[in-house]
């Protein structure tokens, strides 16, 4: 079967980010110039021609990349099979002031669950640098140009975000499409052990459900901005836009009710809290954003599932106020018929002594994130048919 039947998938993805307004991970590193920015993802599905995404989409000036180069990851940061990237021909590109770049394809062979290392040079000073934080694989910082050096130089740090980088396509052996999940901490893969690919929308794709993208944003909102763009903003872009999209899942929402349930004026919050601006939210706020995802998917020809709220008794945000809105909204997730199928994450976590808290052995010890067994159990929860 030749490309003209199959099309690009994406494998991977990182939802772009402002390095401003975020958990701060940037806030006191100095701007990147004469340097080398390796990093390591790993496709969900395999295919025999890659592409990357780079990105400048928060950028406040055009950022030079003055060479590229995609392989596969070695541990510790090494680097096999390394081809140059280009852009229409050029082995460097500038990229304009909040827009993205895709790379020309280049010729990789790499199975499901294959780890890349990408490698990108930036000989000028970047000062706003499109990234997506946490990180949950370790990257790296190299003075000069090292992006053709095979082995990890010893001069190397490490990088604290995912910089300049946002998707990983690939043209697949066989028809395929791919799944995006897009939500917040709890699909970034927040409380899971670094550099194991424990996020649940990744365990997802190495049980087998093919091409999955996990478009995460910790702190993320529904509804409102905060710590990135809302799902509402950007859903065009993190979804809709991606190759080979057949279905997304929406797991996002708890951040609206407890942010809009909590006390802003004291409490351990209070300064955390004014990192997210907007109004109070309702529950029947959050059920019409929620319609409004599920029309402009399916207006795409695109399945839409949803996951229902886990639960969070313990954490800070907590408060009973939020906790009936939880249950509403999550009666409405399995019963309003609105979506094509529903991932009722809520009764895999949930202790059955106590249901408005996460079992214990499931959370990562802040009774909020799951744990690896957590996202494990919620992995494993999935009917697998539904991406068939």
């Amino acid at each position: 079967m030749t490309d003209t039947n199959i099309g690009w998938v994406r494998s991977w993805g990182a939802s772009p980010q402002s390095p401003y307004g975020g958990l701060g991970s940037l806030d006191d590193h100095p701007p990147f110039a004469d340097v080398t920015l390796r990093q390591v993802v790993r496709l969900s599905g395999g295919g025999r021609r890659v592409r990357v995404r780079f990105t400048n989409e928060f950028g406040t000036a055009p950022v030079t990349i003055g060479a590229a180069q995609v392989g596969l990851a070695v541990p510790g940061g090494g680097v096999r099979d390394g081809r140059v990237l280009t852009f229409s021909g050029a082995t460097a590109v500038t990229i304009p002031t909040g827009a993205p770049m895709l790379s020309d394809p280049v010729e990789l062979p790499a199975a499901a669950l294959t780890e890349l290392s990408v490698s990108l040079y930036l000989p000028e000073r970047v000062e706003t640098c499109t990234c997506h934080e946490p990180v949950f694989d370790t990257g790296w910082t190299i003075p000069g140009d090292a992006v053709a050096a095979s082995v990890l130089p010893a001069d190397a740090t490490v990088l604290p975000v995912r910089a300049l980088i946002s998707a990983v396509d690939v043209v697949p052996d066989a028809p395929a499409t791919a799944v995006v999940v897009v939500g917040d901490s709890r699909t970034d893969g927040a409380g899971s052990t670094p550099d194991t690919h424990h996020s649940w929308p990744e365990l997802l794709a190495a049980r087998g459900a093919g091409f999955v993208v996990n478009q995460g944003i910790s702190g993320n909102r529904l509804l409102d901005e905060g710590i990135g763009s809302a799902v509402l903003a950007r859903f065009d872009r993190d979804v809709l836009a991606t190759p080979g999209l057949g279905c997304v899942v929406v797991s996002v929402g708890g951040n609206d009710l407890a942010i809009s349930f909590a006390p802003r004026d004291d409490g351990p919050l209070a300064d955390f809290l004014k990192m997210f601006p907007g109004a109070p939210v309702t529950t029947d706020d959050v059920i019409a954003g929620y319609r409004q995802l599920v029309t402009r998917a399916r207006e795409r020809g695109v399945r839409v599932y949803a996951t229902t709220i886990a639960p969070f008794e313990g954490a800070d945000a907590f408060t009973p106020g939020c906790e009936t809105a939880r249950q509403v909204v999550n009666e409405w997730i399995r019963t309003g018929g609105a979506f094509d199928a529903v991932l009722d994450f809520d009764a895999v976590w949930r202790d059955p002594d106590h249901p408005s808290r996460i079992r214990e052995d499931l959370h990562s010890g802040d009774y909020l994130h799951g744990s690896d067994a957590g996202y494990r159990a919620l992995a494993d929860s999935v009917d697998l048919s539904l991406f068939g």
